[in-house]
């Protein structure tokens, strides 16, 4: 579950949306099948029982499904689950397919309303009363965190909800603090902790500073990785921001830079970073999954 650092390990979601950080011809290498939920499923358990402690996944039909299949598997422990929401990617597709924004709000809405969720049709009812972004906001929280819930059916906790990186990094750029504060909000009215992906570490503590956001419940979750890669807006402004952000839980991702660096290279430069809680490394393979954990795990 944690290294020997006490840092925990997740298994992330990437290659299973065929999303490489390399070239989308790299992705397209690994072929179909690992978008496979059973095959993507078998993977994730390789993992947790392999030195990981938990799933971190961009929630659609896909992952939901994985995380189903995952609760029917037996573990010596709970696994945790750290769900980024939206998979902004799939709203894109389904905006362009339905007609623009107002055809994928109506779908979304119809979604919500099927769904039985009280609390989501409440706030979106709301929502659409006094046209308050914030209900309308939390109305999507409390569908997709049922939906998650449902899938989960008790065998893993849902540690954590992280804003995807697309709507958190646009929501620091247009000065949206109402987003943020309803976030943590919500989550915390759910006893999940709230969480925010984002790409610019240090511009969004930048921000979090101005607006007085330090809730010691907030997960950040950034990239580091030993060539800079996605690290903004340099690689030492944002080891210098994580070095001050200690009134904040920190996962680290794409640690691997996409696989241009070795799992041993890549562990020697995340031991020397401070303040890391937690890394998340995605897999594409069983065996894979197995050699990666198991080394990362057993690092002294």
């Amino acid at each position: 579950m944690t290294d020997s650092q006490g840092r925990l390990l997740l298994v992330g979601d990437n290659p299973f949306h065929g999303i490489s950080h390399i070239s989308q011809e790299r992705a397209s290498q690994r072929g179909q099948l690992i978008r496979e939920p059973q095959y993507a499923a078998d993977i994730v358990t390789t993992a947790l029982r392999n030195g990981a402690g938990g799933f971190t996944f961009t929630v659609d039909d896909t992952t939901l499904e994985i995380v189903r299949l995952l609760s029917k598997n037996e573990f010596d422990f709970i696994p945790r689950l750290y769900a980024f929401v939206p998979y902004t990617y799939e709203y894109v597709r389904l905006a362009v397919s339905l007609g623009g924004i107002p055809g994928l709000a109506r779908k979304i809405a119809t979604q919500i309303l099927l769904s039985g969720n009280t609390k989501a049709i409440w706030h979106g009812i709301r929502g659409g009363l006094t046209t308050d972004p914030s209900d309308v906001y939390k109305a999507y929280l409390y569908y997709e965190v049922g939906r998650i819930r449902a899938a989960a059916r008790k065998t893993s906790s849902l540690n954590c909800v992280f804003v995807h990186e697309v709507v958190t990094d646009m929501a620091l750029a247009l000065d949206m603090k109402w987003l943020f504060n309803s976030h943590i909000a919500a989550m915390n009215e759910l006893g999940i902790r709230p969480g925010f992906h984002t790409r610019n570490l240090p511009f969004l503590l930048e921000k979090f500073g101005q607006w007085k956001i330090n809730s010691g419940t907030i997960i950040l979750t950034t990239p580091f990785n030993a060539i800079g890669m996605q690290m903004n807006p340099s690689k030492l402004e944002a080891e210098q921001a994580l070095r001050e952000a200690n009134k904040f839980e920190i996962i680290v991702f794409g640690i691997l830079a996409g696989g241009l660096l070795q799992l041993d290279e890549a562990m020697s430069y995340i031991d020397r970073l401070t303040n890391v809680n937690g890394i998340a490394v995605g897999v594409s393979k069983k065996e894979q999954a197995k050699e990666t954990f198991k080394f990362i795990s057993s690092r002294k």
